[in-house]
């Protein structure tokens, strides 16, 4: 039975749940003494399977129609819309005027549902393409530890969700009790920069191999001066067919490939050398460090220092 004053926490979860993830929503509720937590899933109380362990609900859906928040943790199986009993839960509980919060792939079961239709959301970073193609009517912005867009909130990938649970509960108690909660989770209040910074490589995956010796060369010539030009004269194409069979192969232009490539190339100096700052500018053909510090401002959401301090182990770093 729901405590007076307290404000209820669903968390609906669904099979292939991750521990991590689900772990978040009770280290930020559960313990929390002005929230009191519900742990549900479709089909009753009983025991849910999760990525490596059990999950123990409490409830059924029926949690959801007394609801302040419903959190939707990520599942397995993203591809396939959770059940219609799920999605209609979802719905009712969006249409009564709950806060609707995913972690990570939680942000399809709420497009499956509908709710994130015309609407700017995010998810892991590795399943920000696959939402876009689902549900193309959603504003997937990959870049983003987490989106507040008023009723509706979805975060990033796993850890993302700290982010957006002590945003919640700055939201609720004030940036006082969100900041004793981070210092009980040993987490940043509030981090800077986005997800973008731990995506594996920026540059896009090919689809074809026209161009792909193109591109190879291009990584090995990252420091010259790459013009439109001079890619169309070493793949003895024109521009305007360089530029159209290229964007087929990459979903994007050859110049964008090469910056996000350019991008890739400095991240890597960063992370494994101490080499400083402008000579990275130099061998990724990024330029001047001022330049860098623009384009990892404008790709990451962060500086070069700071991403270095962030990802580069051991050995002094270099300038920036």
């Amino acid at each position: 039975m729901a405590t007076a004053g307290r404000h209820q926490v669903a968390v609906l979860v669904l099979p292939g749940v991750p521990a991590l993830e689900f772990g978040i929503a009770a280290q930020i509720f559960a313990t929390d003494p002005f929230y009191e937590m519900t742990v549900c899933t479709d089909g009753g109380p009983g025991p849910v399977p999760g990525d490596g362990f059990t999950a123990t609900a409490t409830a059924g859906l029926e949690a959801l129609a007394g609801a302040g928040t419903v959190l939707v943790p990520g599942f397995e199986g993203v591809e396939i819309p959770p059940p219609s009993a799920v999605l209609d839960a979802l719905r009712a509980a969006h249409a009564r005027g709950a806060r609707l919060v995913s972690i990570c792939t939680g942000a399809f079961a709420l497009a499956a549902a509908g709710l994130l239709d015309g609407r700017p959301a995010t998810t892991h970073w590795q399943y920000a393409d696959l939402l876009r193609r689902r549900y193309p009517r959603v504003e997937v912005r990959a870049d983003r530890f987490y989106i507040d867009d008023g009723d509706i909130l979805t975060s990033a990938g796993v850890t993302a969700g700290v982010d957006l649970g002590l945003h919640l509960v700055r939201l609720d108690q004030g940036p006082a009790a969100a900041n004793r909660r981070a210092r009980f989770l040993v987490a940043p209040p509030r981090r800077t920069g986005g997800q973008a910074q731990f995506i594996e490589q920026h540059r896009a995956e090919a689809t074809g191999d026209r161009f792909a010796p193109l591109r190879s060369w291009m990584l090995t010539h990252l420091a010259e001066d790459l013009s439109i030009d001079v890619l169309a004269r070493r793949a003895h194409v024109s521009r305007r067919t360089l530029i159209r069979r290229f964007r087929d192969e990459t979903g994007t232009s050859p110049m964008a490939w090469l910056a996000d490539a350019r991008i890739d190339r400095a991240r890597e100096l960063l992370e494994t050398t101490t080499t400083s700052v402008e000579r990275i500018g130099r061998l990724s053909g990024l330029g001047a460090p001022s330049s860098v510090r623009a384009a990892f401002h404008r790709h990451l959401g962060t500086s070069p220092q700071e991403y270095r301090t962030l990802f580069r182990h051991g050995g002094p770093s270099g300038n920036s």
